[in-house]
């Protein structure tokens, strides 16, 4: 298992600055994120890679590329167009991440209050969401697979996502979308933290499907800084032979830029020693 952290958490004055800090702290891939407020998603991440080129590996993409406006997160919206939409973009940042090496794409399906409409006693609303979504992953897998990469569903908490919210609902609609390549789990500790019922029981059950992890403790800032118990997970990890990227993604204590600083390398130290830990 590989750490990784998003690289607009880390401290520093820019970017260049950021992707330093990670190479000299022993940091093993980046997480980079389509900006939510440019016009050219793609070429912004690719300005992205070439400040990182030699330093840190791409580890991931977090977020969708947003065509004509729309958000990218509408994979399971009545309007055929959203959707749409939302499928091509994922197609270029995939390609994007075939590009540059990078495991994949992290996309949750969508955010807040259920969008579809609930067609009760034909199907319900999640009925409906898992048909759509399941043939949006034929799609976007099909991408993935072209470019040696990898689609991440993200299930999110109840209070984000009205959709997927644990591990199981992923995997359901990976299973009824037939696919067996391109497409597989992003496991998130934090989300985890609220909807499992017991975290390590959960990554065992979810197996191969179990495609990449984002780090978080239950505070939503960096590991360490709350109650999770991480070599637990990491030993569910483990035990599934998961090799994957441990990829930071939360906020980082402290009021300034030097506390921030040594916060996250305290903390990714005692990651360090967690996965020590869970290899015993």
């Amino acid at each position: 298992m590989k750490i990784a952290v998003q690289l607009f958490r880390i401290p520093g004055k820019n970017l260049s600055d950021k992707a330093q800090w990670a190479a000299d702290h022993g940091v093993e891939g980046l997480e980079i994120a389509v900006p939510p407020d440019v016009t050219d998603s793609i070429g912004n991440l690719r300005e992205q890679a070439d400040l990182i080129a030699g330093r840190v590996p791409i580890s991931g993409v977090c977020g969708n590329y947003k065509i004509d406006g729309g958000v990218g997160f509408d994979f399971v919206n009545p309007d055929i167009e959203k959707r749409e939409a939302s499928i091509v973009g994922s197609e270029a940042v995939l390609k994007f991440c075939g590009e540059v090496g990078a495991a994949g794409q992290i996309v949750p399906p969508m955010f807040g209050p259920p969008v579809m409409p609930d067609l009760s006693p034909y199907k319900t609303s999640r009925q409906l969401e898992d048909e759509v979504f399941a043939e949006a992953l034929k799609r976007v897998a099909k991408t993935a697979v072209k470019y040696k990469t990898q689609f991440f569903v993200e299930p999110l908490n109840r209070y984000e996502q009205s959709y997927l919210n644990t591990q199981a609902d992923g995997i359901r609609v990976i299973k009824k979308s037939g696919v067996k390549k391109g497409v597989s789990l992003l496991s998130d500790f934090f989300h985890m933290h609220i909807e499992e019922l017991d975290t390590p029981a959960a990554f065992r059950a979810a197996g191969k499907h179990v495609g990449y992890i984002h780090l978080a403790d239950n505070t939503r800032m960096e590991p360490g800084t709350g109650d999770i118990d991480f070599v637990a997970g990491l030993k569910a990890l483990r035990d599934i032979k998961f090799t994957g990227y441990l990829s930071y993604e939360c906020g980082i204590t402290g009021k300034t830029m030097k506390q921030q600083s040594a916060n996250l390398a305290k903390s990714l130290d005692f990651m360090r020693k967690c996965l020590k830990k869970a290899q015993k």
